[in-house]
């Protein structure tokens, strides 16, 4: 269970869309958390355990903010924009 977690963490980083680094970050975040209660090493459980709703919601941020036809989306990139055309003081 470890490697194919440690494999999983190597696959992420080798990864050239966020998409695909995230969902290979998932899986490593799940192989680990079992890898650590099987191992009785809560350390890595705990922190698996952490970084797996922090992937999973950067995961549904980019799903979010990638359909244009949600309002939300529309308000966001039109703060963006106005917020690029602001010189800085």
């Amino acid at each position: 269970m470890g490697y194919s977690a440690a494999l999983a963490v190597l696959g992420s980083f080798c990864m050239t869309t966020i998409v695909w680094l995230r969902l290979l970050a998932i899986l490593s975040n799940v192989l680990f958390g079992i890898y650590g209660l099987s191992a009785h090493l809560y350390p890595v459980f705990f922190l698996h355990s952490i970084l797996l709703p922090v992937n999973l919601f950067k995961l549904a941020q980019l799903r979010f903010l990638a359909d244009p036809d949600l309002p939300a989306t529309r308000m966001i990139r039109k703060l963006y924009r106005r917020a690029a055309q602001q010189p800085e003081e």
